[in-house]
């Protein structure tokens, strides 16, 4: 994987926390930032497949999915990559 550098600005509180949370996992703050990152795309995910299942609930649907097929049904259709 290809890093690349990004300058981010932190007032002093910010860094103390992020300084904090790094130690706590044992982290670099670089990885620390890396892993909040990804956490923040996977809750994003999570949150659009929530809507998408809500959205697809108040229609009026003879033949239902499965929950489980349809939980995965939307993971794919709205993880990286794929149908949108």
């Amino acid at each position: 994987m290809a890093l690349e550098r990004l300058d981010v600005r932190l007032d002093h509180d910010r860094r103390r926390k992020l300084q904090e949370m790094a130690a706590e996992h044992n982290a670099s703050v670089s990885e620390m930032v890396r892993r909040l990152i990804d956490k923040a795309y996977e809750d994003a995910l999570r949150g659009r497949r929530k809507l998408a299942a809500e959205e697809l609930g108040r229609l009026e649907i003879e033949d239902v999915p499965d929950p489980a097929i349809l939980d995965h049904q939307l993971e794919t259709t709205h993880e990286p990559g794929g149908i949108h």
